[in-house]
Protein backbone atom coordinates (compact mmCIF):
# COMPACT_ATOMS: atom_id res chain seq x y z
CA UNK A 1 0.00 0.00 0.00
CA UNK A 2 2.77 2.27 0.91
CA UNK A 3 4.50 1.51 -2.37
CA UNK A 4 1.35 2.50 -4.27
CA UNK A 5 1.18 5.77 -2.40
CA UNK A 6 4.82 6.49 -3.21
CA UNK A 7 4.28 5.75 -6.90
CA UNK A 8 1.21 7.97 -6.98
CA UNK A 9 3.12 10.81 -5.42
CA UNK A 10 5.96 10.43 -7.95
CA UNK A 11 3.47 10.42 -10.83
CA UNK A 12 1.84 13.57 -9.55
CA UNK A 13 5.23 15.24 -9.25
CA UNK A 14 6.15 14.32 -12.80
CA UNK A 15 2.86 15.70 -14.08
CA UNK A 16 3.47 19.00 -12.29
CA UNK A 17 6.93 19.25 -13.87
CA UNK A 18 5.37 18.58 -17.27
CA UNK A 19 2.83 21.36 -16.80
CA UNK A 20 5.59 23.75 -15.74
CA UNK A 21 7.61 22.87 -18.82
CA UNK A 22 4.58 23.48 -21.03
CA UNK A 23 4.03 26.84 -19.38
CA UNK A 24 7.67 27.78 -20.00
CA UNK A 25 7.39 26.73 -23.64
CA UNK A 26 4.23 28.79 -24.04
CA UNK A 27 6.00 31.80 -22.56
CA UNK A 28 8.93 31.27 -24.86
CA UNK A 29 6.61 30.90 -27.83
CA UNK A 30 4.79 34.09 -26.92
CA UNK A 31 8.07 36.04 -27.09
CA UNK A 32 8.97 34.63 -30.49
CA UNK A 33 6.51 36.68 -32.58
CA UNK A 34 7.78 39.89 -30.88
CA UNK A 35 11.37 38.87 -31.54
CA UNK A 36 10.61 38.09 -35.17
CA UNK A 37 8.82 41.40 -35.61
CA UNK A 38 11.90 43.12 -34.26
CA UNK A 39 14.07 41.16 -36.67
CA UNK A 40 11.82 42.12 -39.59
CA UNK A 41 12.08 45.76 -38.54
CA UNK A 42 15.86 45.56 -38.65
CA UNK A 43 15.87 43.87 -42.04
CA UNK A 44 13.68 46.71 -43.37
CA UNK A 45 16.01 49.20 -41.66
CA UNK A 46 16.84 51.83 -44.31
CA UNK A 47 13.40 53.48 -44.37
CA UNK A 48 12.39 52.91 -40.76
CA UNK A 49 15.76 53.86 -39.29
CA UNK A 50 15.88 57.09 -41.30
CA UNK A 51 12.45 58.17 -40.09
CA UNK A 52 13.36 57.22 -36.54
CA UNK A 53 16.63 59.14 -36.70
CA UNK A 54 14.87 62.19 -38.13
CA UNK A 55 12.28 62.06 -35.34
CA UNK A 56 15.04 61.64 -32.78
CA UNK A 57 16.99 64.61 -34.21
CA UNK A 58 13.87 66.77 -34.26
CA UNK A 59 13.04 65.76 -30.68
CA UNK A 60 16.60 66.51 -29.55
CA UNK A 61 16.56 69.89 -31.29
CA UNK A 62 13.18 70.74 -29.78
CA UNK A 63 14.39 69.71 -26.33
CA UNK A 64 17.56 71.79 -26.68
CA UNK A 65 15.59 74.83 -27.84
CA UNK A 66 13.13 74.39 -24.98
CA UNK A 67 16.04 74.44 -22.54
CA UNK A 68 17.32 77.80 -23.82
CA UNK A 69 16.51 81.10 -22.14
CA UNK A 70 17.86 84.60 -21.74
CA UNK A 71 19.46 86.43 -24.63
CA UNK A 72 22.21 86.34 -27.23
CA UNK A 73 24.06 89.40 -28.53
CA UNK A 74 24.91 89.35 -32.23
CA UNK A 75 27.01 91.85 -34.18
CA UNK A 76 26.39 91.68 -37.92
CA UNK A 77 26.62 93.74 -41.11
CA UNK A 78 23.90 94.71 -43.58
CA UNK A 79 21.41 94.04 -45.02
CA UNK A 80 19.43 95.38 -42.07
CA UNK A 81 16.20 93.69 -43.07
CA UNK A 82 17.86 90.27 -43.01
CA UNK A 83 19.30 90.79 -39.54
CA UNK A 84 15.87 91.73 -38.19
CA UNK A 85 14.19 88.71 -39.77
CA UNK A 86 16.84 86.28 -38.53
CA UNK A 87 16.59 87.68 -35.01
CA UNK A 88 12.79 87.53 -34.93
CA UNK A 89 12.66 83.98 -36.30
CA UNK A 90 15.28 82.71 -33.85
CA UNK A 91 13.35 84.25 -30.94
CA UNK A 92 10.11 82.68 -32.17
CA UNK A 93 11.77 79.26 -32.30
CA UNK A 94 13.71 79.39 -29.03
CA UNK A 95 12.34 82.16 -26.83
CA UNK A 96 15.83 83.65 -26.68
CA UNK A 97 15.98 87.43 -27.11
CA UNK A 98 18.43 88.60 -29.79
CA UNK A 99 20.18 91.92 -29.21
CA UNK A 100 21.58 93.02 -32.57
CA UNK A 101 24.22 95.62 -33.36
CA UNK A 102 24.37 96.35 -37.06
CA UNK A 103 27.22 98.11 -38.77
CA UNK A 104 29.91 97.83 -41.40
CA UNK A 105 32.76 95.40 -40.82
CA UNK A 106 34.94 98.33 -39.77
CA UNK A 107 32.35 99.57 -37.27
CA UNK A 108 31.93 96.10 -35.79
CA UNK A 109 35.68 95.62 -35.36
CA UNK A 110 35.98 99.07 -33.75
CA UNK A 111 33.20 98.22 -31.31
CA UNK A 112 34.84 94.93 -30.37
CA UNK A 113 38.09 96.75 -29.67
CA UNK A 114 36.33 99.33 -27.51
CA UNK A 115 34.62 96.58 -25.51
CA UNK A 116 37.69 94.45 -24.82
CA UNK A 117 37.61 95.16 -21.08
CA UNK A 118 33.90 94.30 -20.80
CA UNK A 119 32.95 91.94 -23.67
CA UNK A 120 29.35 92.04 -24.83
CA UNK A 121 29.14 90.14 -28.13
CA UNK A 122 28.32 86.43 -28.24
CA UNK A 123 28.27 85.95 -32.01
CA UNK A 124 30.09 88.16 -34.52
CA UNK A 125 29.35 88.10 -38.25
CA UNK A 126 31.56 90.02 -40.66
CA UNK A 127 31.41 90.78 -44.37
CA UNK A 128 35.10 89.89 -44.67
CA UNK A 129 36.60 86.41 -44.43
CA UNK A 130 40.10 87.85 -44.03
CA UNK A 131 39.02 89.90 -41.01
CA UNK A 132 37.56 86.72 -39.56
CA UNK A 133 40.90 84.99 -40.05
CA UNK A 134 42.58 87.89 -38.25
CA UNK A 135 40.23 87.40 -35.30
CA UNK A 136 41.11 83.71 -35.30
CA UNK A 137 44.83 84.50 -35.35
CA UNK A 138 44.30 86.78 -32.34
CA UNK A 139 42.62 83.94 -30.42
CA UNK A 140 39.26 85.71 -30.18
CA UNK A 141 36.96 82.93 -31.39
CA UNK A 142 36.15 79.38 -30.34
CA UNK A 143 35.87 76.11 -32.22
CA UNK A 144 32.43 74.56 -32.72
CA UNK A 145 30.76 72.19 -35.18
CA UNK A 146 27.45 73.73 -36.26
CA UNK A 147 24.34 71.89 -37.36
CA UNK A 148 24.34 70.93 -41.06
CA UNK A 149 28.11 71.38 -41.23
CA UNK A 150 28.25 68.68 -43.91
CA UNK A 151 26.09 70.87 -46.17
CA UNK A 152 28.21 74.02 -45.92
CA UNK A 153 29.75 75.15 -49.22
CA UNK A 154 33.23 73.70 -49.66
CA UNK A 155 35.81 76.10 -48.23
CA UNK A 156 33.29 78.15 -46.24
CA UNK A 157 34.29 76.60 -42.93
CA UNK A 158 37.91 76.67 -41.83
CA UNK A 159 39.96 73.61 -40.89
CA UNK A 160 39.66 74.38 -37.17
CA UNK A 161 35.90 74.93 -37.36
CA UNK A 162 35.97 78.49 -36.02
CA UNK A 163 34.68 80.47 -39.03
CA UNK A 164 31.33 79.49 -40.51
CA UNK A 165 30.37 81.08 -43.83
CA UNK A 166 26.60 81.19 -43.37
CA UNK A 167 26.23 83.41 -46.45
CA UNK A 168 28.40 85.21 -48.98
CA UNK A 169 28.49 88.11 -51.36
CA UNK A 170 30.49 88.75 -54.48
CA UNK A 171 31.52 92.05 -56.01
CA UNK A 172 31.10 93.08 -59.61
CA UNK A 173 30.64 96.16 -61.75
CA UNK A 174 27.33 97.79 -60.89
CA UNK A 175 26.39 100.26 -63.61
CA UNK A 176 23.64 102.76 -64.27
CA UNK A 177 21.96 101.75 -67.51
CA UNK A 178 20.94 105.35 -68.30
CA UNK A 179 24.64 106.31 -68.33
CA UNK A 180 26.23 103.10 -69.61
CA UNK A 181 23.64 101.03 -71.50
CA UNK A 182 25.80 97.90 -71.70
CA UNK A 183 28.88 96.62 -69.88
CA UNK A 184 31.29 93.96 -71.12
CA UNK A 185 34.66 95.36 -70.02
CA UNK A 186 37.13 93.36 -68.01
CA UNK A 187 38.64 95.02 -64.95
CA UNK A 188 41.75 96.35 -66.68
CA UNK A 189 39.65 97.85 -69.49
CA UNK A 190 38.03 100.23 -67.03
CA UNK A 191 41.18 102.32 -67.45
CA UNK A 192 40.09 103.02 -71.07
CA UNK A 193 39.18 106.55 -72.14
CA UNK A 194 35.46 105.71 -72.51
CA UNK A 195 35.16 105.31 -68.70
CA UNK A 196 37.02 108.48 -67.79
CA UNK A 197 35.24 110.31 -64.95
CA UNK A 198 32.57 107.59 -64.69
CA UNK A 199 34.04 105.30 -62.01
CA UNK A 200 33.66 104.95 -58.26
CA UNK A 201 34.72 102.31 -55.74
CA UNK A 202 33.51 101.70 -52.15
CA UNK A 203 35.96 102.66 -49.45
CA UNK A 204 37.79 99.36 -48.83
CA UNK A 205 38.74 100.53 -45.35
CA UNK A 206 35.03 100.55 -44.51
CA UNK A 207 33.71 97.79 -46.76
CA UNK A 208 35.01 94.31 -45.90
CA UNK A 209 33.83 92.86 -49.21
CA UNK A 210 35.66 95.52 -51.20
CA UNK A 211 38.80 95.15 -49.09
CA UNK A 212 38.96 91.41 -49.71
CA UNK A 213 38.35 91.91 -53.43
CA UNK A 214 41.19 94.43 -53.68
CA UNK A 215 43.52 92.05 -51.80
CA UNK A 216 42.54 89.08 -53.97
CA UNK A 217 42.81 91.02 -57.20
CA UNK A 218 46.18 92.58 -56.33
CA UNK A 219 47.52 89.24 -55.15
CA UNK A 220 46.74 87.75 -58.56
CA UNK A 221 47.12 90.63 -61.01
CA UNK A 222 49.13 93.37 -59.31
CA UNK A 223 48.30 97.10 -59.21
CA UNK A 224 48.22 98.10 -62.89
CA UNK A 225 44.44 97.91 -63.31
CA UNK A 226 43.63 99.90 -60.17
CA UNK A 227 46.27 102.50 -60.95
CA UNK A 228 44.77 102.87 -64.42
CA UNK A 229 41.27 103.33 -62.95
CA UNK A 230 42.63 105.91 -60.50
CA UNK A 231 44.25 107.79 -63.36
CA UNK A 232 40.86 107.66 -65.08
CA UNK A 233 39.35 109.66 -62.23
CA UNK A 234 37.88 106.90 -60.03
CA UNK A 235 36.45 108.33 -56.78
CA UNK A 236 35.74 106.84 -53.31
CA UNK A 237 32.32 108.15 -52.19
CA UNK A 238 32.28 106.18 -48.92
CA UNK A 239 31.20 102.74 -47.71
CA UNK A 240 28.90 100.48 -49.72
CA UNK A 241 25.69 102.48 -49.22
CA UNK A 242 27.18 105.82 -50.24
CA UNK A 243 29.00 104.27 -53.18
CA UNK A 244 25.84 102.63 -54.46
CA UNK A 245 23.99 105.92 -54.14
CA UNK A 246 26.57 107.59 -56.37
CA UNK A 247 25.88 105.18 -59.22
CA UNK A 248 22.10 105.05 -58.63
CA UNK A 249 21.78 108.83 -58.96
CA UNK A 250 24.01 108.92 -62.03
CA UNK A 251 26.80 110.89 -60.32
CA UNK A 252 29.02 108.15 -61.76
CA UNK A 253 28.26 105.54 -64.37
CA UNK A 254 29.81 102.45 -62.80
CA UNK A 255 30.73 101.18 -59.36
CA UNK A 256 33.87 99.04 -59.30
CA UNK A 257 33.73 96.26 -56.70
CA UNK A 258 30.11 96.97 -55.89
CA UNK A 259 28.56 94.41 -53.54
CA UNK A 260 26.19 92.32 -55.61
CA UNK A 261 23.29 91.81 -53.19
CA UNK A 262 22.87 95.61 -53.00
CA UNK A 263 22.57 95.71 -56.78
CA UNK A 264 19.99 92.92 -56.95
CA UNK A 265 17.93 94.51 -54.19
CA UNK A 266 17.97 97.91 -55.92
CA UNK A 267 17.10 96.38 -59.30
CA UNK A 268 14.12 94.64 -57.68
CA UNK A 269 12.96 98.07 -56.47
CA UNK A 270 13.07 99.44 -60.03
CA UNK A 271 16.37 101.33 -59.97
CA UNK A 272 18.08 101.70 -63.40
CA UNK A 273 20.97 99.42 -62.48
CA UNK A 274 22.58 96.22 -63.73
CA UNK A 275 25.49 94.12 -62.50
CA UNK A 276 28.24 92.45 -64.46
CA UNK A 277 30.91 90.00 -63.29
CA UNK A 278 34.04 90.50 -65.44
CA UNK A 279 35.70 87.50 -67.04
CA UNK A 280 38.88 88.14 -65.05
CA UNK A 281 37.04 86.87 -62.01
CA UNK A 282 35.91 88.23 -58.69
CA UNK A 283 36.20 87.34 -55.03
CA UNK A 284 33.26 85.50 -53.53
CA UNK A 285 33.48 86.50 -49.90
CA UNK A 286 31.96 84.13 -47.32
CA UNK A 287 30.51 85.99 -44.36
CA UNK A 288 31.94 84.31 -41.28
CA UNK A 289 29.76 83.78 -38.23
CA UNK A 290 31.97 83.29 -35.18
CA UNK A 291 31.43 82.52 -31.50
CA UNK A 292 33.51 84.74 -29.25
CA UNK A 293 35.76 83.14 -26.66
CA UNK A 294 34.47 85.80 -24.27
CA UNK A 295 30.79 85.17 -25.10
CA UNK A 296 28.64 85.78 -22.00
CA UNK A 297 25.96 83.41 -23.38
CA UNK A 298 27.86 80.52 -24.98
CA UNK A 299 25.01 78.00 -25.29
CA UNK A 300 22.72 80.57 -26.86
CA UNK A 301 25.54 81.56 -29.19
CA UNK A 302 25.95 77.95 -30.34
CA UNK A 303 22.20 77.64 -30.86
CA UNK A 304 22.18 80.83 -32.96
CA UNK A 305 25.00 79.54 -35.18
CA UNK A 306 23.11 76.25 -35.57
CA UNK A 307 20.04 78.24 -36.56
CA UNK A 308 21.94 80.17 -39.24
CA UNK A 309 22.35 76.92 -41.20
CA UNK A 310 18.74 75.81 -40.82
CA UNK A 311 16.36 75.61 -43.78
CA UNK A 312 14.43 78.68 -42.65
CA UNK A 313 17.48 80.86 -42.07
CA UNK A 314 19.08 79.89 -45.37
CA UNK A 315 15.86 80.76 -47.20
CA UNK A 316 15.94 84.21 -45.59
CA UNK A 317 19.55 84.55 -46.76
CA UNK A 318 18.60 83.69 -50.35
CA UNK A 319 15.60 86.05 -50.22
CA UNK A 320 18.00 88.87 -49.24
CA UNK A 321 19.99 88.25 -52.48
CA UNK A 322 22.99 86.87 -50.61
CA UNK A 323 24.58 83.58 -51.60
CA UNK A 324 23.45 80.86 -49.16
CA UNK A 325 26.06 79.12 -47.02
CA UNK A 326 24.60 75.69 -47.75
CA UNK A 327 25.38 74.06 -51.08
CA UNK A 328 21.90 72.56 -51.35
CA UNK A 329 20.13 75.95 -51.23
CA UNK A 330 19.83 77.92 -54.47
CA UNK A 331 18.82 81.51 -55.21
CA UNK A 332 16.13 82.99 -57.38
CA UNK A 333 16.47 86.49 -58.78
CA UNK A 334 20.28 86.57 -58.73
CA UNK A 335 23.29 84.73 -60.18
CA UNK A 336 24.13 81.53 -58.31
CA UNK A 337 27.59 80.69 -57.03
CA UNK A 338 28.52 78.25 -59.78
CA UNK A 339 27.85 80.87 -62.48
CA UNK A 340 30.14 83.56 -61.08
CA UNK A 341 33.71 83.71 -62.50
CA UNK A 342 35.98 83.58 -59.50
CA UNK A 343 39.51 84.49 -58.54
CA UNK A 344 41.08 81.62 -56.64
CA UNK A 345 41.73 83.06 -53.21
CA UNK A 346 44.84 82.55 -51.14
CA UNK A 347 43.30 83.89 -47.95
CA UNK A 348 46.53 83.79 -45.94
CA UNK A 349 48.35 85.98 -48.47
CA UNK A 350 45.30 88.20 -48.87
CA UNK A 351 45.07 88.69 -45.12
CA UNK A 352 48.69 89.83 -45.06
CA UNK A 353 48.15 92.57 -47.66
CA UNK A 354 44.48 93.46 -47.14
CA UNK A 355 44.83 96.46 -44.82
CA UNK A 356 47.73 98.04 -46.71
CA UNK A 357 45.99 97.47 -50.05
CA UNK A 358 42.81 99.10 -48.80
CA UNK A 359 44.77 102.13 -47.61
CA UNK A 360 46.52 102.38 -50.97
CA UNK A 361 43.20 102.56 -52.84
CA UNK A 362 42.25 105.63 -50.80
CA UNK A 363 45.70 107.06 -51.43
CA UNK A 364 45.73 106.69 -55.21
CA UNK A 365 42.10 107.76 -55.63
CA UNK A 366 42.36 110.72 -53.30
Amino acid sequence: MKMKEILAAMTAGLMCMGFAACSANDASGASKPSSMAKSDSVSNAPENATASEADSTADTSAEENAALSGKVTVYMPSPAGLADKLAADFTDKTGVQVDVFQGTTGEILARLEAEQATPVADVVILASWSDGLSMKADGQIMSYTPANADKIVDGWIDADSTLFGYSASAVGIIYNTTVIPEMSADWSELADEQFKGLLAIPDPEKSGACKDFVAGFVNKYGWDAFEGMAANGMIVPGANKAALEAVTTGEVGALVAGVDYNAYSSIAKGEPLAIYYPAGGTVVNPRPAMIMNTAPNVENAKAFVDYLFSDDAQKLVADAYLLPGRSDVKCEGRTNLEDIPQIECDWDKMMEIASDSAAKINEICG
